[in-house]
């Protein structure tokens, strides 16, 4: 015979402890925001995006341009004296009870993230486009797999210490 005995005092109070703990889950969003810094940092030093795929190399155009001005033509994307340094290291993360960003405020990320078109910034007073070829995206914000399944790690395991014993 199998007899089950259930500490309900114990239970309830493991449950209340959740219930309080999800009105405001700041620590557990902190927590995740360091991680998402940490594979944002990483997935842009090796030139990827959030899927692993690499970014798109630069054109030929480009490395003429960059030859033409006496710059080295094998940089990365982005990662030209100061450029890429400024914009790898602007990443940061805000959180609060209930959510978790990542991003950042250096003017050269969105034409990173999305792309651009020639011309979409308008022109120079010489008459140039701005920019003055297309610029491919080149998506380094977003999550991948792994940032998904450490994202509900960390979580459950935050939920499994507050249950035991509280925030």
């Amino acid at each position: 015979m199998l007899r089950v005995q259930l500490d309900a005092d114990a239970a309830f109070a493991a449950l209340d402890r959740l219930a309080g703990a999800l009105d405001d889950m700041t620590p557990v969003m902190a927590e995740i925001g360091e991680q998402l810094q940490e594979t944002t940092e990483a997935r842009f030093d090796q030139g990827a995006d959030p899927e692993g795929h690499p970014w798109a190399p630069k054109s030929q155009t480009t490395i003429d341009a960059y030859v033409r001005r006496g710059k080295p033509a094998d940089r990365r994307p982005l990662w030209g004296p100061g450029e890429g340094i400024r914009l790898a290291r602007s990443f940061h993360s805000v959180f609060g009870p209930s959510f978790v960003e990542i991003g950042t405020n250096a003017i050269q990320s969105a034409v990173m993230q999305f792309g651009a078109k020639k011309g979409a910034f308008g022109k120079t007073k010489r008459g140039s486009s701005i920019p003055w070829g297309d610029i491919p995206a080149r998506p380094f914000l977003g999550l991948s797999e792994l940032d998904r399944q450490n994202i509900a790690d960390t979580v459950e395991e935050w939920l499994e210490r507050v249950a035991e014993r509280g925030r």
